[in-house]
């Protein structure tokens, strides 16, 4: 067993788990996991994933020309292979735009398999999830509306066994396998996904070949060497228990060869240690620059100031919802947001520099967030809003300043209710929720790229949705990480991704659990904890 380990990706994204793994390292500068291959199939992921593979060829030292690039100094996106076309043409054998599960698919990746397999032996790390939309429960409810819609033939139900067949072929040391928790439930013909999925994985190299590992169960003797496997209900990971600054809850198998978990005792197997202090909207968004939402008609800041304006005009004229002290809060939030009008609307909508926000670091995570050479932040851009949503969504920033809470449909005052049959239904009722600032915010998904209004700005004065780039810093993705490909296609990245610093602190307590060999050649590392 070596030192370092070749990681093969699967189903990449933008590459969270990546970049979780890789940005692993050993004393100062060593990284034991070393990415060797990434499959992602959307053209815009994989643009991302190819930059950030070139990146990563640098170790640390990146060229200036990204930099310049970030920071506003030049305007066109460098030739990257005329900078350093050996780095850039091992990120482009590294990063492979393919659709798994097709046969061209399988031909590549067997061959790429051989290689890792031959350079790295047993030294090899499997990561990665297949595509979520038939296990959610959003995408199980549209799929319900379908005519015609048989989940026996829905292949993405399937496409786990792509992985599978993967994972017979490299035969890892470790894996890792995320997806979303509606997996549990989701069945077809009445069968289980989830548990098929179990026995798929911990079968897949004949019986009991691979050792099924709940990284933070609930459950009591979940990791016994000598036990059952692991509850399904074990494998769910809520983020925020672990430092990440959102309620994000999803289902992650950590798999060990059988060789080298036998004997094994719970406590030396990997497992995610709970962290005392919660990671808040605030602690990750309070300091960035403020900019203030678009107008999806005439945008500019005089144009944007009228709209804000007949907004808190009308909010004023219908007051506050609840008892006094809320209605105080709800008020002074709007005197706020006229007193600082005239400032954010010349903020404009995009950050081209950090110099004058001192403060933008965020003081919890911030060697984490913050590359020393970055004066800008990139994907930092609001988006478009017509008049009526703006009104939606100062009422709802305001609402929450004054009650702590996200308002619900019932909470809005009659003038503000939108067209929609069944916005007093129960089915929608917080169709608009704001990120609160003391809280860590609710699941980022990708369906922040249709509207946002599942995703408000917890500040009144800048009225308005995320921006990719504070979306990423939800899901922990470095300041310097750049998404590529349009707005859309960026939030879609950003919502579908793993957390990296999550799948850094997952990749920390599998590299703990290597360092000890296993057990194999340990004999003193048998005893019982």
């Amino acid at each position: 067993m070596g030192d370092r380990f070749g990681v093969v990706d699967l189903f990449s994204g933008p590459g969270g788990l990546a970049e979780g793994f890789s940005s692993l390292r050993k004393g100062t500068r060593d990284a034991p996991f070393r990415i060797e291959l990434s499959v992602e199939n959307d053209p815009s992921a994989h643009q991302t994933l190819l930059l950030r593979s070139f990146l990563r060829k640098f170790e640390g030292e990146w060229p200036d020309a990204y930099y310049d690039w970030l920071n506003g100094d030049i305007e066109e996106e460098p030739r990257w292979s005329e900078i350093a076309g050996k780095k850039w043409r091992a990120a482009e054998k590294e990063v492979l735009n393919l659709e798994l599960g097709t046969e061209k698919a399988r031909v590549v990746i067997d061959r790429e398999i051989k290689r890792v397999r031959e350079q790295y032996g047993d030294s090899t790390i499997l990561i990665g999830g297949p595509p979520c939309q038939a296990y959610s429960l959003a995408g199980r409810s549209r799929n319900v509306g379908k005519k015609g819609y048989l989940p026996a033939k829905d292949e993405r139900h399937f496409l786990y066994r792509e992985y599978v067949r993967v994972l017979e072929e490299l035969r890892p040391a470790v894996f890792v396998m995320e997806n979303v928790k509606g997996m549990l439930s989701s069945a077809v013909n009445g069968d289980g996904i989830f548990t098929k999925v179990m026995e798929d994985l911990q079968n897949v190299a004949g019986a009991d070949s691979y050792k099924l590992v709940a990284l933070d169960p609930d459950s009591d003797g979940h990791n016994s060497t000598r036990g059952s496997c692991p509850a399904p209900r074990d494998f769910v990971i809520r983020a925020e228990k672990h430092g990440i600054p959102q309620a994000r809850h999803r289902v992650i198998i950590v798999g060990i060869r059988a060789d080298f978990a036998a004997y094994t005792p719970a406590c030396r197997l990997p497992q995610l240690e709970r962290r005392a202090e919660v990671v808040t909207v605030r602690d990750v968004l309070a300091g960035l620059p403020m900019l203030r939402s678009g107008l999806s008609r005439a945008d500019g800041p005089q144009a944007w100031k009228n709209a804000l304006s007949r907004a808190m005009r009308l909010l004023r004229s219908i007051g506050s919802q609840g008892d006094p002290m809320a209605a105080s809060g709800y008020m002074r939030a709007l005197d706020e947001c006229e007193a600082s009008i005239d400032y954010v609307a010349e903020s404009g909508r995009a950050c081209q520099t950090l110099a004058d926000h001192p403060d933008a670091p965020p003081q919890v995570l911030e060697a984490w967030f913050r590359g020393a050479r970055l004066r800008g932040l990139p994907n930092h851009e609001t988006r478009g809003h017509i008049d009526r949503d703006l009104e939606r969504y100062l009422f709802a920033a305001a609402f929450a300043e004054a009650h702590g809470r996200s308002p619900k449909a019932q909470d809005f005052p009659n003038q503000l209710a939108p067209n929609h049959r069944n916005w007093l239904s129960g089915k929608f009722a917080d169709r608009f929720r704001v990120q609160c600032w003391d809280k860590p915010a609710t699941t980022v998904t990708s369906h922040i790229s249709k509207d946002g209004h599942y995703f408000i700005h917890p500040d009144p004065r800048q009225c308005r949705s995320l921006t990719v780039r504070e979306a990423a810093r939800i899901q922990t993705f470095p300041d310097d990480y750049l998404f590529k490909g349009n707005r859309t296609q960026q939030y879609v990245q950003v919502g579908n991704a793993v957390p990296p610093l999550l799948a850094y602190r997952i990749a920390d307590s599998i590299w703990r659990f290597l360092e000890d060999g296993g057990c194999r050649d340990r004999p003193e590392l048998k005893s019982a904890c």
